[in-house]
């Protein structure tokens, strides 16, 4: 019972930082759709896999393309993600990740850590 109480105080702890982030205007404010989405393309990009705009709309069956494509345009404008076009065919535009996407995963690493910590 205790190891699940520790458990527990260990997630509130963190859910509590990263709940800061927002607040403390370090980084721009994601709604839960957009925070999904970056979640998504953080793990294709740990496995350095490319994804395109058109995968990235259809590789979510909850959420509606166009909705995917809105969020693509407010991550990008709130500077999460980038676009870079492909050298063959310029029709084609890979989702990319800014710096200050790695420092926002950086800095939820650092919350994990610190959560853990006791």
């Amino acid at each position: 019972m205790l190891k699940i109480e520790q458990n527990n105080h260990t997630y509130l702890k963190y859910i509590s930082s990263t709940t800061a982030i927002s607040g403390a205007g370090r980084f721009p404010e994601l709604d839960p759709v957009e925070e999904r989405l970056l979640n998504y393309y953080a793990t294709t990009w740990h496995l350095d896999k490319l994804t395109t705009v058109i995968e990235a709309m259809h590789a979510s069956p909850e959420i509606s393309p166009s909705t995917v494509h809105r969020r693509l345009k407010t991550l990008r404008k709130k500077g999460y993600i980038g676009l870079r076009v492909d050298d063959i065919d310029t029709r084609i535009k890979y989702i990319v990740q800014t710096e200050l996407c790695k420092q926002y995963f950086a800095h939820l690493g650092e919350c994990i850590v610190a959560a853990s910590s006791n």
